[in-house]
């Protein structure tokens, strides 16, 4: 029998796994961590709460193709407690306006009217038409070989969309939506960051965040209706699932063992080697963590096409997100929609105050402007969830709420200081700018747990602290590829194709890739 380890228990790791193991083959996956997840898992991580429990890393499950949920055989909501968030944008304004958008378009369309122009109306109706009909010609791209982006278009995109969908890939998300004619820079500004931001080194005018917002507009989730879910239990839900059926089809799985290195003879590999000095002989070796630590693993056997590929990478991948993890006493309550109206349940965009111009547009710049210089002076836009209002086992048995603030644009490393220097009076600001627009949010805090980058990346095993491995502005061929350039050695992870977040196209294409080399 075909022996295959598995490096890292994340979640394309385990769906790879999976995979491998219903085709015969003899798998163990090897985790370095005491938890299965990577960083799409459920913890406990507040003092003040400590029953209270969170998805720490991913929040969201929204880009698993359905495709792949059928070939893993899950059910949903049997298997897969998905929850429909309807409505799921919330954008309140500091002068009283505010946007609350759900599946009724006609709804959304009215609402657009009467807040903000009939002219926002209509530019997002056929933002919403270009952008579905992208997401419905790309889905069957994402589980096969990626293609140059040229050729990607030619194969599955429609005729009229080709240079559409070849000029967003490049370009920027603001030049994107700019053409849709947006009146109003507050709808504008909270579209390129939702979309265009998560994760993204730059900012939403870099080139290849367009990319990015193509990407975060690919769910195809049953019963979505093309917004992201909540996954009850949190998203650790999603990831003990795989690696129950992982274990149902015969995978082993060995948690607290770190790989030091991947033994190679005669340039092919023959297994790994952990940092506690066991060895596993495999004829297959699949690396499901970044790929900044495959060059390591091979040491030297590593092809010198994928040193200067990843040394290419690490400038433009450095993490520029921190996540602040809030237990919360109970619901805040919204300046401009008291009432609750399903708010709590969406995601809410916050974005910064307009700069002295009197630009949203402009703010937005100097933050990431800032971020980028390292400067922690700026007021960075934020994204609020409050799922425990959709997700009941997110509280705990004092009524707490689990509450997250997503934070784009934030310093990698701030200039001349360190994160633990800064990260109290930084996280201060960001929960005075939650005030502006909740006032008494200060009153319900019972705990705050921040992730900064450098903290994203010791806690969850991401070299950068980049939650998408690889910055989502590389994109297609550039990625890195599944086979890793010594023969029985491959990769599949977030920062392969198609892109980083909870998606598992890495882990089934990987597992394609191995199998196909295997026949």
């Amino acid at each position: 029998m075909t022996g295959a380890v598995v490096v890292g228990a994340g979640h394309n790791g385990l769906v790879a796994a999976i995979l491998l193991a219903r085709a015969g083959l003899d798998v163990t996956v090897l985790e370095s961590a005491g938890v299965v997840g990577g960083a799409c898992r459920t913890e406990t991580p507040f003092v003040n709460a400590p029953g209270l429990r969170a998805s720490t890393g991913a929040y969201l499950l929204g880009l698993m193709p359905p495709e792949l949920i059928e070939t893993l055989q899950l059910k949903v909501p049997d298997d897969l407690p998905l929850v429909r968030r309807d409505p799921h944008y919330f954008l309140p304004t500091l002068d009283g306006r505010h946007l609350l958008l759900g599946g009724d378009r006609e709804q959304a369309r009215r609402m657009f009217a009467d807040f903000f122009s009939d002219t926002d109306a209509e530019a997002d109706e056929r933002l919403a038409t270009e952008i579905g009909a992208l997401r419905d010609d790309l889905g069957p791209a994402w589980l096969a070989d990626p293609l140059p982006l040229e050729d990607t278009a030619e194969r599955y995109v429609r005729r009229e969309l080709r240079e559409v969908f070849t000029d967003l890939v490049r370009g920027s998300a603001m030049d994107y939506l700019n053409r849709f004619g947006f009146a109003s820079e507050t709808v504008l500004a909270m579209y390129a960051v939702t979309d265009g931001m998560p994760g993204l080194t730059g900012s939403p005018w870099s080139p290849g965040s367009g990319h990015n917002f193509l990407v975060h507009n690919m769910c195809r989730l049953p019963g979505a209706g093309g917004t992201w879910m909540v996954v009850r239990g949190g998203m650790g839900t999603v990831t003990q699932l795989l690696a129950r059926r992982a274990t149902e089809a015969g995978v082993t799985i060995r948690l607290n063992t770190p790989v030091e290195r991947i033994a190679v003879t005669g340039g092919t590999a023959t297994g790994v080697h952990t940092a506690d000095g066991d060895e596993f002989p495999a004829d297959v070796v699949l690396v499901a963590t970044d790929p900044f630590r495959i060059p390591a693993l091979l040491g030297d056997a590593a092809p010198r096409w994928l040193l200067d590929r990843v040394s290419t990478w690490t400038a433009r991948s450095p993490g520029q997100t921190m996540k602040v993890n809030l237990a919360l006493s109970g619901l805040p309550v919204f300046a401009a929609l008291p009432e609750p109206k399903g708010q709590h349940g969406t995601t809410v965009h916050l974005l910064p105050p307009p700069a002295a111009d009197g630009s949203v547009l402009t703010a937005l710049r100097e933050a990431f402007a800032a971020a980028t210089a390292g400067r922690v002076d700026a007021t960075p836009p934020l994204e609020w969830y409050l799922h425990s209002e959709l997700d009941p086992s997110l509280r705990d048995e004092h009524g707490n709420h689990s509450s997250a603030l997503f934070v784009q644009g934030v310093p990698h490393t701030p200039a001349d200081s360190d994160w633990d220097t800064e990260k109290p009076a930084f996280v201060a600001r960001l929960l005075d700018l939650v005030a502006a627009y909740a006032p008494g949010i200060h009153d319900l805090v019972v705990d705050v747990n921040a992730l900064a980058p450098d903290e994203i990346e010791s806690h969850f095993g991401i070299t950068g602290g980049n939650i998408h491995h690889v910055d989502n502005a590389i994109s297609f061929t550039d990625r890195m590829p599944y086979r890793a350039g010594v023969d029985g050695v491959y990769a599949g992870s977030a920062g392969c194709f198609p892109a980083g977040s909870v998606i598992g196209a890495a882990g089934h294409n990987a597992a394609q890739a191995i199998l196909s080399d295997l026949t």
